[in-house]
């Protein structure tokens, strides 16, 4: 079984840039079903939505090339799942939704986490 000490640090970087893609691709679903007029026609020609679509091929695209790379799903697993660090901060950003202490302490606790899955 493979461990964090065998899983390249490529294959780390590469789900880290997909938690990152993944986030853009969670905010612009959420951007594009706000400016989405109404039924499935005008999703189907909705930029943000297919923003969000083409984030989430990135994503796969480098899970893929990760998983080629090697790597142990329990080291790589979590480090995807900063995608919701990364959501959040997006949303603090471009829509100025309040990061509350409870959130960062949130976070910190997923940070634990995925290091303590890693170990």
């Amino acid at each position: 079984m493979l461990g964090p000490m065998s899983t390249p640090p490529l294959s780390m970087a590469l789900f880290a840039l997909a938690a990152a893609f993944g986030a853009l691709g969670q905010f612009l679903y959420k951007s594009g079903a706000a400016h989405a007029t109404g039924g499935l026609a005008s999703w189907l020609v909705n930029a943000r939505i297919w923003g969000g679509v083409a984030c989430y091929v990135a994503v796969m695209v480098l899970f893929v090339r990760a998983f080629k790379n090697g790597g142990a799903l329990s080291t790589l697993y979590p480090i995807y799942a900063s995608t919701f660090v990364w959501a959040a901060l997006i949303g603090w950003m471009v829509d100025g939704t309040a990061i509350k202490p409870v959130n960062v302490l949130g976070m910190g606790l997923l940070f634990a986490g995925m290091w303590a899955m890693g170990r």
